[in-house]
This record gives structure tokens, sequence and C-alpha cells, in this order.
């Protein structure tokens, strides 16, 4: 195909793209609504399926005016340009249907706005653009273009200052040849970031980068985890605790996102008296869980796992908390190791945790509360717990991915 076509659109996919149907298949095209006329054109490179839109000729009612002055080229967000009631029924529709799809029926509770007062923490990846320029920001809708930015309004005020800071960190960086990720992360005491991709820096490059540091007053900068200037430790509050990050470590996008899954995952655990959490992170949940219950958090991430111990450790008020390092992806708890509690609580990344779940499904578990950020993968376990003897009591779907297809959820299941 090469020149433009009129096409109708009949709903929002999965993905956030609009949809058209006709006679050879579904064509995707991103930025539309459904019952929207559209001039759409050819994508160079791309499956035959995907059009990029070139103009709205029948707009729908619901269409509103995106509110950032690079939506439509940046890659970060898929909808602004969406009335709030529509994409939020539209969102928790995506978790109605995939659990449908899946054989699981349960109830799904209204949408949880998380999104609070924005992301607190962004990866900008810097580049060398054409005649030498560089390139500070986020990659382009569909390709590994950057778009340079200035501003992103979707951002939490505590990372002011957090892109001026990638762009001075870059400047002297990007003369090695190499493209640059930068980690941003907002926390109590200040910027947090850590740089990858820069390879072997002389003394010369480190001092200058720990000038640039104590000149953007970051709490700490790291390069590939490794220490180059540290003015005060960087801390996020969980609970009463107070943990110091581990350079890089993942963290929930929103503190808002953070509160709303722990405060669901609290109460599901409310008459809990021994809790394993796995996949455990930095502690989120373990950490406030252990106000009222005893925990045992587990996860591979060794750093995160210490950090957890050390605020668990010298938070006064606690139940007993013990953090350990261990891969459960290859060693999922056995059943027999699943005897001691009485409730388990799982957040995995989003290929989901289909061994772990395995093998709670072959447990005598009374209770077990799952998060996830992916409603497909959350299927598949569900259904395995499901089909291991538990029921499920219910999910609440959870946004704190504002303006993009993602959702987080929470469920319980009983025994």
């Amino acid at each position: 195909m090469t020149e433009s076509e009129c096409l109708v659109i009949d709903h929002v996919g999965h993905h956030g793209d609009g949809v058209a149907i006709s006679r050879g298949g579904n064509i995707y095209v991103p930025y539309t609504l459904g019952r929207e006329t559209v001039e759409v054109g050819p994508v160079p490179g791309h499956h035959p399926d995907r059009r990029r839109l070139l103009k709205v000729e029948t707009a729908s009612r619901e269409r509103v005016a995106p509110f950032c002055p690079h939506f439509g080229v940046c890659g970060g967000c898929a909808i602004q340009h969406w009335d709030a009631e529509a994409y939020r029924a539209w969102k928790r529709e995506l978790v109605v249907t995939t659990l449908s799809q899946a054989g699981i029926d349960c109830d799904v509770a209204p949408l949880v706005d998380a999104h609070g007062a924005g992301r607190r923490r962004i990866t900008l990846h810097a580049r060398m653009g054409t005649h030498d320029v560089l390139k500070v920001g986020y990659a382009a809708a569909g390709s590994h273009d950057i778009i340079p930015i200035d501003r992103c309004p979707i951002l939490d005020p505590q990372l002011g200052g957090a892109i001026e800071a990638a762009w001075a960190i870059a400047e002297p960086l990007i003369a090695m040849g190499k493209p640059l990720d930068i980690q941003i992360t907002a926390t109590n005491s200040g910027l947090d970031v850590d740089v990858r991709g820069s390879g072997p820096v002389s003394s010369a490059m480190i001092a200058l980068l720990s000038r640039i540091a104590g000149q953007h007053r970051l709490a700490r900068l790291t390069r590939h985890g490794e220490l180059v200037l540290m003015r005060t430790p960087p801390v996020i509050s969980m609970g009463s605790a107070q943990v110091v990050l581990p350079p890089g470590s993942f963290l929930q996008a929103t503190v808002a996102g953070e509160a709303a899954l722990a405060e669901l995952v609290s109460e599901h655990c409310r008459r809990a008296k021994h809790i394993a959490d796995l996949f455990c992170g930095v502690g989120p949940f373990a950490l406030r869980l252990a106000a009222k219950s005893r925990v045992t958090a587990l996860d591979s991430d060794a750093g995160a796992v210490a950090a957890l111990q050390k605020a668990a450790t010298s938070t006064s008020g606690l139940k007993p908390a013990k953090a350990e390092a261990r891969d459960l992806f290859r060693r999922p708890l056995m059943p027999q190791e699943l005897r001691d509690y009485d409730t388990i609580v799982f957040d995995p990344p989003r290929q989901g945790a289909q061994a772990q779940a395995t093998q709670l499904a072959a447990s005598k578990v009374p209770t077990v509360v799952a998060v996830s950020c992916n409603v497909t993968t959350f299927a598949r376990d569900a259904k395995i717990l499901i089909d291991g003897g538990y029921r499920i009591e219910g999910v609440t779907p959870v946004d704190q991915f504002r303006h993009t297809p993602h959702v987080e959820l929470v469920a319980r299941f009983r025994r």
C-alpha cells in the first residue's frame, strides 16, 4: 500500500490502538477512537495490519484534546485523546474480557485511579542524532528514534529537575560514542540517578560527573550501580519503615499506585498471622504487613532483599520480618515449605509466576493474594490456582499507568 485510505474505527483494542474491521483482517490505527472516520497512511517497515493516522475526518464525541505537545510522537502515552469516563470503562473492561476469555468467572471491582501526583521514576534515553546533535528523551512511538524533551506533564513534581540533570549528565558521556539509559527516581531525600551504557570511564570523567551531581543536588549518582557520588542516602517511606533504595532498583511507578496496591493487599491479609511475600522487591507490602503479621519475604534481587531486611531491622514496632534472596522462577517454594504460612502474597514481574502458582495449587495454604501488572499472565496463573482447588473472590483493577493500556490488579484466592 502506498496511498492514503479512509477507514471507520470500530473500537479501541487492548493496546490502545483503534481497530478497523476489514475482510482481510483487523487494521490497527494509533490515536483513534471507536466510530471515528479517519484518513490513514502506510507504516513503512511494519506489519501490513498497521496504519498511521493522517487526519480525523469524523471525530468521536468522546475525543478530547491531548494535554502534552509530545503526544503522538513520543511513545510514552498511548491515550490522551479520550474522555476520562470512557477511558476508565475501557480499562476495566480489559480485565473483564481477559478473565472471561480465560474461563474465569469473578466480580471485577471499579477501576481504582492511582495516578496521584504522577510518575516518580522514569528512564530517559540519550543518543547522538544527525549532525552530532545530542538527543535526550523518550523513544518515539513505534521506533527506536529518540524524541528530545524538556518537560513531561505526567511526572510527579518531586521529579522536578530530573530532565535537566539527565541532559547535563549525558553531554560529557555521549562523547564516548555509546547510547545511554538514565534511570531517575524521586525519593524523600532527592533524585536518585543510575546511568547505564557508558562503559568504562576515566577518573577525570568520574570527577566531572561528581561535580554535575553536586550542581544538580542529586541525592545519589551511580553508573551501572557503582557509586559516583552520594550527598545523602535516597530513602523511600514504606509504612513506618524507611528504605534506602539500591541503585537502579524497581519501584512502583507512582506513590499513589504503591499505596493503593498495599492497601488492598493489607485488607486481604488482615487476619493473617504468618505471611510469605513472594517477589517482594524492596518491601512495599512486607514492611506494611509486618505491622500486624509475621512476614518472610523472598526475591531474586539480593540488593533489594538486603535493603528490605535493613529497613525491617531498624524499624521499631514491627512483627518479626525475615528477608531472603531466592530465585522463585527456578526454585519456587514447594508445598512442604509453604506449610508454615496461612497467607501467601505474590507480585511477580510481567511474565507472571507459573512455576510458583503450580506449587501453590498443590499446597494447603488457606489464602493467596495475587498482585499483577499483566492481566494475561495473571489469568494463566489464576487458572492454575482455581484448577488446584482455590476459589477466586474478586479482582480489583488499579490504574497507576494512566494514559497507557497497562493495568495493575489485586485478587484474593481462598481454599
